[in-house]
């Protein structure tokens, strides 16, 4: 593998010279840059029966900015999360929701939770010759190849009808579990010189168990454990089909590809720190604080070293803190609302109140000091990433895996978004690039 050397230094800057396109001719051709206006929202591509976000009101003619909401199929994500019972596990009843648009019954349930239990499999010999065969740190691109290579497995691999796509989905839906955790163990086992572990999913058990229970040595996991994992996974499964990977999806799909090639460049998508990676960057940022900060509970001494951060000297310096804001919310995340109530709960568990009150003071200073200092007055608020990395720390759940728990649940939103595009449009999705290219001519060269 070739890597940057003086002369690959002298064609990058060719290249720079070259692609060099004027911010000044995307105001004169009105090109939304990101795909999104100059107040930060999307430029309509779709149109989508799956979920809805809402993040603003319109009042006497105006937007007004109002507490974030996300919909599935119809239903705001706090009321289904709501109507569960204490220790009641829904992913898969959402997973459901979310593929059919239709609250499942019982029986439909029980069917489709024994479904996804069956599902629980990888093919003979897999982990050892596609797994174990080249273990990998990013644990993102190791899930992606087995992906990859698990159309080698199925003869009806190239087929694109609706039946079939909703097969290989549910199919990829409950092995993702076993994709992430058997490659944790593999890099684990290889790179750390630990022990190897690999369980068998247990195919009555629910999605959040079964990640837990092949995870941990011992097997062993509480209820409110299982209850905080499912909520998390619940929370990232679906939102909207604009960002990042879901719109990659839709793209994908829409070009004729297979199930198979479409999830892999979703994951390929998820993985970039700007998308499915925050929360690790919240976990850096709230390790240096903790270095940094001697009382937890002294908000002057936590807001003291958040200014620093803010103003480029401490931590990245980079000047952002991390968890804080979002590209369509401006009031609150409904997701960091709910979830919120859970991680309190099990910070009691773990013996983790300290760290919690060190997170609510981020949480209650960051926007009032991004204000202040950014002058960003639109409303800042914590996203979904500020807690959910803690949540998967206080978990036991490794950081090489933060990004992977993401995919975990996001397969389900991708899944829905797929078979919307299947069954709604038959038109691969392309867009317009205009050229400023400079013509020239043969002579011109010499």
């Amino acid at each position: 593998m070739i890597k940057p050397n003086d002369y690959i230094k002298e064609q990058e800057a060719v290249c720079r010279a070259n692609d060099y396109v004027s911010p000044l001719l995307y105001e004169e051709y009105g090109v939304k840059k990101g795909l999104r206006d100059e107040n930060g929202n999307g430029v309509l591509a779709g149109l989508t029966n799956i979920s809805k976000i809402i993040s603003s009101r319109i009042e006497n003619g105006k937007k007004i900015s109002c507490d974030g909401e996300l919909w599935y199929r119809g239903y705001r994500v706090e009321d289904l999360i709501g109507s569960f019972g204490e220790n009641e596990l829904g992913y898969e009843k959402i997973a459901y929701l979310l593929l059919t648009g239709k609250m499942p019954d019982d029986d439909n349930l029980a069917r489709f939770k024994n479904l996804i239990g069956e599902c629980r499999t990888l093919p003979a010999n897999f982990t050892r010759d596609v797994i174990m065969k080249a273990p990998s740190k990013d644990i993102m691109n190791s899930m992606t190849r087995s992906i990859l290579t698990l159309a080698s497995y199925d003869d009806n691999a190239s087929d694109t009808s609706v039946a079939n796509s909703l097969c290989q989905c549910i199919q990829l839906i409950g092995e993702f579990p076993l994709l992430a955790v058997y490659a944790y163990h593999a890099y684990n086992y290889s790179e750390n010189m630990d022990s190897m572990i690999i369980h068998r999913p247990d195919p009555a058990l629910s999605t959040a168990e079964n990640f837990l229970m092949m995870l941990r040595p011992d097997k062993k996991y509480t209820p409110i454990e299982a209850k905080v994992l499912d909520t998390v996974l619940i929370l990232h499964m679906e939102h909207g089909g604009g960002n990042n990977s879901t719109f990659t999806t839709r793209v994908i799909t829409s070009s004729g590809s297979d199930t198979y090639s479409t999830m892999a460049a979703a994951m390929s998508s998820l993985k970039g720190p700007k998308h499915g990676g925050a929360n690790i960057k919240v976990m850096e940022m709230m390790e240096d604080i903790r270095k940094h900060v001697s009382d937890y509970s002294d908000k002057d001494e936590v807001g003291a070293y958040l200014t620093k951060i803010i103003n480029r000297e401490a931590f990245d310096k980079k000047g952002l803190v991390y968890g804080m804001g979002h590209a369509v919310y401006s009031l609150s995340d409904p997701r960091e609302r709910v979830l919120k109530n859970y991680v309190e709960k099990l910070a009691v568990e773990k013996g983790r109140e300290n760290d919690l009150l060190l997170y609510k003071n981020v949480e209650e200073l960051a926007p009032e000091l991004i204000a202040k200092y950014r002058h960003i007055y639109k409303g800042v608020s914590p996203n979904v990433d500020f807690y959910s990395g803690f949540v998967y720390d206080m978990l036991g759940i490794p950081k090489e895996l933060y990004t992977a728990m993401f995919a975990i649940a996001r397969i389900v939103g991708w899944s829905a978004h797929r078979l919307e595009e299947l069954i709604c449009t038959d038109k691969i999705i392309r867009p317009t690039y205009m050229s400023v290219m400079e013509e020239k001519t043969a002579d011109d060269a010499n």
